[in-house]
């Protein structure tokens, strides 16, 4: 399990596991975000596998699926919602990572600028330069 602190309540991962569960609870998390579809990949758990383990460590899971490089306002509100109203600690996944990180920016619940979110999502590891425009600069 490879874990990215993005800030001290938020982080991003690729791809887990159901035995991964456990692993985040004990690491103080207390929501998760999947960002991908259901068998987006043969090889990937099922989101009901995950839930199912997310819920068995107590932990609240949500899913906000979003592909092929699109971010409808409708996953982007949703995330910013679960994080808002989190209670502690937030890591969502994706495949790499990207799009978990991708939609934080875009939903800005930290309320930064776009400087700071583009640079924030660099030092976690991922370029997020691209997007300059959509996160509005």
């Amino acid at each position: 399990m490879k874990l990215v602190s993005v800030s001290d309540t938020f982080a991003v991962s690729p791809q887990l596991e159901p035995s991964d569960m456990r692993g985040l609870t004990d690491a103080g998390f207390n929501t998760v975000i999947c960002n991908r579809p259901d068998g987006e990949e043969p090889s990937q758990p099922t989101v009901a596998s995950m839930r199912e383990a997310a819920e068995a460590a107590g932990l609240a899971f949500h899913h906000i699926p979003v592909s092929g490089g699109e971010f409808p306002p409708v996953a982007i509100k949703a995330f910013a919602k679960v994080r808002q109203e989190a209670d502690g600690k937030v890591l969502a996944f994706c495949r790499t990572g990207t799009r978990s990180i991708t939609l934080d920016a875009l939903a800005n619940v930290e309320d930064e600028s776009a400087a700071e979110r583009i640079n924030r999502a660099k030092q976690a590891g991922y370029d997020l330069s691209g997007l300059r425009d959509q996160l509005g600069e």
